[in-house]
């Protein structure tokens, strides 16, 4: 049998080189070693935790063990107190870390914990009905662990091992472990979702079996910003050059990516060469399409599986099933009876003009999980489809994009009129006696696109984007095949900030992984009428690591009051802010909350007397073309 040892060590000694090499040669050797002492199956399990999964991709159990209970069961085990857990976590800002301390003291344990124990505890842990019972679980599997066990134990249970290994890493040692092609092993991990699964079929030979199932989030192609049409036209106004492979960054960057994430990636690369070698980009003529940006809620729609009949996942960004949050589109997309995988944006959607509502109305949808009749009217939802990933039996990722449109098209001519759910749903909740489709139950729209021609168009479609509420534009080069996961230049989005705030920050808190230690999250504030200040947002990103070094000094020596994890400091100093747009919201005492804030620069030159005013944020947002409609009070 395995013991969960041997992941520990490896991945002990993953975490502390620096080659990539030398870390493939040391997970391929470790795939083997399991396979030897206990079968494919015991090296798949190797994998899969090693990767930072406790389930395959296409298993939808979870844990529901959080940091909270955690934190709970390893101080019972450890017998250690709540301060010493907060000075551990603070010196590593990793909970696995700081378990490793709290138990390095403890009475040695003899390594007898397999991987079999873990999965068996996994298993009942998805299942179990209580908190409690989770509890009991967890510190049963930390009673039979060594420090170095508890470490990795832990972090795999967060889904974040952090060794510096993405799964892309992984699958090239099951390749070179099996002596089949990486490939190949990435093409079936995508099809299957099962990182486990795909070992046993490498050893046996079985990877050109794989078959694509729904139901398990493929990554999102992204896009990048440019500033002007003049830049956007110039990305498109001659073929992209051949794709290359680039030297791999030797830090932890890793580290930002999910397992998933990362995988998709590599299979990205293996898109992008084929698609490069298959759809040349053709000489001269337009070769890029615009489209409005939304400013919804990106998600991919699974739906029309024959094994499955009206069976519908809705997955967000983040791989999250929201489909509870929208059940009026489930309804709707249980009418199609052939297997797809659309991709676009959910919009709330006033149904009279044909425009999508603010983003700020539609956003209180996200997240619930009971949706009444009175929201499903009050905030109707539609899906705007701009992209089609799976048709016909088949992944059409390296498919140019003028026939992944061809096919979207001829899909929602198909489908369309049927992918349809009322307002409001019957009482008897029975789809037999639904209202007959009406031109408000419509809910699948394909996006509307045009060939770009010169900056002057691109310019004129962008202000008619605003003019209809929406973000921006979306230029997307008409050969570009679709890549999971990649932020690439094939599409580039358009979309022009508002304007920028002076603020002050008012409070901090230290960040996590290699940030731990540092203040790095500052909340900021904006100047009231009476000279009060009043929070108006928080942002991490824009700021160098140097900056960081010398604004964590600062505030920690202009502490006002220390609550662990967050700092009141004094408002001294300013910060220059950009963001997306502003909503009214009860978050913040202004009122109001920035969306995507990023710091720009540090503000030395200006004094807290010359920061920006509370109503300069209001007449920001009074600006706002996609803001909502305001009903005076009486």
């Amino acid at each position: 049998m395995v013991r969960f040892a041997a992941i520990a060590d490896l991945a002990e000694a993953l975490a502390g080189t620096a080659s990539r090499l030398k870390k493939r040669a040391a997970i391929q050797a470790g795939i083997l070693a399991a396979r030897q002492a206990d079968g494919p199956s015991a090296a798949g399990r190797l994998a899969l935790y090693l990767a930072g999964q406790p389930f395959a991709e296409n298993d939808l159990r979870k844990l529901n063990a959080g940091g909270a209970l955690l934190s709970r069961a390893l101080l019972t085990v450890a017998a250690a107190t709540q301060a010493a857990l907060t000075a551990a976590y603070r010196r590593h800002g990793d909970l696995g870390a700081a378990a490793a301390d709290l138990l390095a003291g403890s009475a040695p344990v003899i390594p007898t914990l397999t991987l079999a124990d873990v999965d068996e505890a996994f298993n009942r842990m998805a299942t179990a009905r209580t908190t409690a019972a989770r509890a009991t679980l967890v510190e049963g599997l930390l009673r039979r662990t060594t420090a170095r066990e508890a470490k990795y134990l832990l972090k795999l249970m967060l889904g974040d091992m952090r060794i510096g290994v993405k799964q892309s890493l992984v699958e090239e040692a099951i390749a070179a472990a099996t002596l089949t092609d990486v490939a190949a092993v990435r093409h079936a991990v995508m099809l299957e979702a099962d990182l486990a699964h795909v070992v046993v079929r490498a050893f046996d030979n079985t990877l050109a079996e794989a078959r694509m199932t729904l139901f398990h989030c493929l990554g999102f192609m992204l896009a990048s910003p440019v500033d002007t049409p003049e830049e956007a036209v110039a990305r498109f106004a001659a073929p992209p050059p051949k794709p290359e492979k680039k030297p791999r960054k030797k830090n932890s960057s890793a580290e930002a990516l999910s397992p998933v994430d990362a995988a998709q990636e590599a299979i990205a690369e293996d898109v992008e060469t084929e698609a490069a070698a298959s759809n040349p980009p053709t000489p001269g003529g337009v070769l890029a399409f615009l489209e409005d940006k939304y400013d919804g809620m990106r998600a991919q729609i699974h739906c029309g599986d024959p094994a499955q009949p009206g069976r519908v996942v809705i997955y967000s960004r983040n791989r999250e099933d929201i489909t509870q949050s929208f059940p009026e589109l489930a309804e709707a997309f249980s009418h199609i009876t052939e297997p797809l995988i659309l991709d676009g944006e959910i919009l709330g959607w006033e149904y009279a003009t044909a425009h999508a509502l603010p983003f700020a109305i539609m956003g209180q949808r996200i997240g619930r999980k009971i949706v009444t009749n009175a929201i499903r009217k009050q905030i109707p939802v539609i899906f705007m489809a701009f992209d089609l990933l799976y048709a016909g039996g088949e992944l059409l990722l390296p498919q140019p994009l003028t026939e992944r449109r061809a096919t979207l098209e001829a899909v929602t001519s198909r489908w369309g009129s049927h992918v349809t759910a009322p307002l409001e749903k019957a009482a008897d909740q029975a789809t037999l006696f639904a209202p007959a489709p009406s031109a408000q139950s419509a809910r699948l729209f394909l996006s509307p696109t045009q060939k770009v021609v010169d900056a002057a168009a691109i310019d004129r479609a962008y202000r008619d984007a605003r003019a209809r509420a929406n973000e921006g534009v979306m230029l997307k080069a008409a050969n570009s095949a679709y890549l999971p996961g990649r932020r690439g230049l094939a599409w580039v989005k358009l979309k022009r900030e508002l304007a920028t705030l002076d603020v002050v920050i008012t409070g901090a808190e230290f960040g996590h992984g290699k940030r731990a230690g540092l203040l790095s999250d500052y909340t900021f504030a904006v100047r009231g009428e009476d000279g009060e200040l009043l929070n108006v947002g928080k942002a991490y990103s824009g700021v160098t690591d140097a900056e960081i070094l010398e604004l964590t000094a600062w505030l920690k020596a202009h502490t006002l009051e220390d609550h662990g994890h967050f700092r009141t400091v004094e408002p001294l100093q300013v910060l220059e802010v950009a963001f997306n747009n502003i909503m009214r919201s009860t978050r913040h005492a202004s009122g109001f909350a920035m969306r995507f804030p990023r710091i720009i620069r540090i503000r030395t030159d200006k004094p807290v007397s010359e920061i920006d005013t509370l109503a300069r944020v209001e007449e920001i947002y009074q600006s706002q073309p996609d803001r909502p409609v305001e009903t005076p009070e009486a």
